[in-house]
C-alpha cells in the first residue's frame, strides 16, 4: 500500500514507552497529532498504570529500557493479564534474538531506531487497519440483527442511526429531539423503538438520554417481531 488514509489513526489512544525522554517528548509531539490520545511514558510501571486506567488500543514500546526488557513487558499483559493490545517494538539493536523473541510473541511490527515518523506512522495504520475493517463488518451485523425486532422502514433507519452513532464504548448520547432533528421519524415511532431495544436488553438505558448498546446479546436471543 503506498498511500495510506491517517485520519484512521485519530480515533485510536496509543500508550508509548520510551527511556530516552527527549525522543519521548519529540516523538510524542509529533503522534499527538494523528492519535486520540497519546500516553507517554519512560517506565513499564507507569505503562501499566496507564493500561489500568485508560483505553489502549495500541502499545508502541522500545526494548532495552532501562532496566527493562520491552518484550517481557508485552509478554506478561498477554500471558499474565490476557490482555492482547497489538504492539509495535522499537530499538537501536538488530540482534537477531530479540528478533526471534519478537516473532515468538507474535508483536505485530518491529522498527530499527532511530525512528523514522513515516515509517511509524504508516506501520500504525497497518496494524490498526484490521480492527477498523472488523469493527464495520461487527457493525453491519448488528444493524441487520437488531432490525430484526421490527419491519416497520421508519425504525429501521432510528436502528441505523442508533448503531452508528456509538461511542467507542459503545454509548449512545442522543435525546429523542437529537435524533428527530437528523432522521425524519415521530416521537411516538421513536419511542416504540426504544421501548423494544430496551425490553430486548439490547439497549440498557444509563441516565437521562444515554444508553449502552449491548452487542453480545443479539448471539444469545432469538429475535422477531413483538
Amino acid at each position: 500500500m503506498d498511500k495510506r488514509d491517517l485520519d484512521i489513526l485519530k480515533n485510536f489512544n496509543v500508550l508509548y514507552v520510551e527511556d530516552d525522554i527527549d525522543l519521548l517528548k519529540n516523538t510524542t509531539d509529533v503522534l499527538e497529532d494523528f492519535v486520540s490520545n497519546i500516553f507517554p511514558v519512560s517506565t513499564t510501571k507507569d505503562a501499566y498504570k496507564i493500561i489500568k486506567e485508560e483505553k489502549v488500543d495500541i502499545i508502541i514500546s522500545d526494548i532495552l529500557l532501562d532496566n527493562e526488557n520491552g518484550i517481557t513487558f508485552l509478554k506478561s499483559l498477554k500471558e499474565d493479564h490476557n490482555l492482547h493490545i497489538p504492539a509495535i517494538l522499537t530499538t537501536a539493536y538488530t540482534d537477531t534474538s530479540y528478533l526471534i523473541d519478537a516473532v515468538k510473541l507474535k508483536v505485530e511490527n518491529y522498527i530499527i531506531k532511530p525512528i523514522n515518523i513515516k515509517e511509524l506512522l504508516n506501520s500504525m495504520h497497518d496494524v490498526l487497519l484490521p480492527h477498523i475493517q472488523n469493527k464495520e463488518i461487527q457493525q453491519s451485523y448488528n444493524i441487520i440483527k437488531t432490525i430484526s425486532v421490527v419491519y416497520d422502514g421508519k425504525q429501521i433507519e432510528a436502528i441505523r442511526f442508533i448503531i452508528r452513532h456509538l461511542d467507542k464504548d459503545n454509548i449512545f448520547d442522543y435525546s429523542y429531539t437529537e435524533i428527530m432533528n437528523e432522521i425524519e421519524i415521530s416521537k411516538p415511532t421513536l419511542i416504540k423503538v426504544f421501548k423494544q431495544l430496551i425490553d430486548k436488553k439490547i439497549l440498557k438505558k444509563l441516565q437521562r438520554s444515554r444508553y449502552r448498546f449491548n452487542e453480545n446479546i443479539l448471539n444469545q436471543v432469538s429475535f422477531g417481531q413483538n
